[in-house]
């Protein structure tokens, strides 16, 4: 999952085509195939502090969060929009939870509900609009300002429409899942506007930068920075399709539960870990 969506995260993600053009629009992302290698880093740290390998492959998305050495360890996420739905799998854990797309097309409407209501300065802009008139862009960067907080994305238009529109909606449904799974932060209606500028401009993210000022910063106009560095392939490797391959297996054996059971045995058996 790119790190802002690392951000992730998750609200930028599924809200993206009509039904009354969802069957065009599935034959075209049948036709995507893309890699995405994402590396999300914290302030001026050289070291990635999470990675991720997004594969696009006949119209279904594969992200792989932190990928090991083994093609099917780790957590994976499955996008499959066509069947309106998205599937979490924990291998080690042999858990899997299936979310419809529905549930986080409600979620985006409660959350910004909620954050219209807050007496934060920043939730509260986050929660405003479709930031459209306030976003500043030139050729191949777009940029967004708000209440102690600034994005920064760079993008490319290598791509075809296809891949770009394919991309949109796998960020807008990861950004979403983010806030679903991992409640907290700053809603994501920046971010989902942010993406659609970029799907408009025909664009891919190649890195994108979050600044975030603390209410109360010890330094004064100190501010944490998130980055996130996508390198984008227009064709699968052979170790890709072994993945796909080992993770479809997976799937069929996994032991299937309701989220809130995934998300109360993962932090169990998290929390059971010792230190490292």
């Amino acid at each position: 999952m790119p790190f802002f969506h690392l951000h992730t995260t998750l609200a930028p993600f599924l809200l993206v085509c009509a039904l009354v053009c969802a069957t065009g629009s599935q034959t075209r992302a049948e036709e995507v195939t893309l890699r995405v290698e994402s590396e999300g880093f914290v302030d001026d740290e050289k070291a990635p502090v999470a990675t991720s390998l997004t594969l696009f492959h006949r119209g279904i998305t594969w992200d792989f969060l932190d990928p090991r050495t083994d093609a099917a360890a780790g957590e994976v996420i499955l996008h499959d929009p066509a069947r309106e739905r998205v599937i979490v799998l924990d291998t080690e854990l042999n858990l899997k939870t299936e979310i419809r797309t529905i549930r986080l097309e409600r979620l985006n409407v409660s959350l910004a509900s909620w954050a219209r209501q807050s007496d934060d300065s920043l939730i509260k802009w986050a929660g405003a609009g479709d930031f459209g008139d306030i976003i500043v862009s030139d050729d191949d960067r777009v940029e967004l300002r708000g209440p102690r907080v600034q994005y920064v994305v760079e993008f490319t238009r290598a791509l075809p429409e296809e891949a770009v529109a394919a991309y949109r909606q796998f960020a807008d449904t990861a950004i979403l899942l983010k806030a679903l799974m991992q409640p907290g932060g700053i809603p994501p209606f920046p971010r989902l506007a942010i993406n659609r500028h970029i799907e408009a401009a025909g664009g891919i993210p190649l890195e994108v930068v979050l600044r975030i000022t603390p209410k109360l910063p010890l330094i004064p106009g100190a501010a944490d920075t998130l980055r996130s560095v996508h390198k984008v392939h227009p064709q699968l490797t052979d170790d890709d399709q072994s993945r796909i391959d080992a993770v479809g297996a997976r799937l069929t054996v996994a032991e299937a539960v309701d989220l809130d059971d995934f998300v109360r045995r993962r932090h169990d058996a998290r929390s059971a870990q010792p230190d490292s």
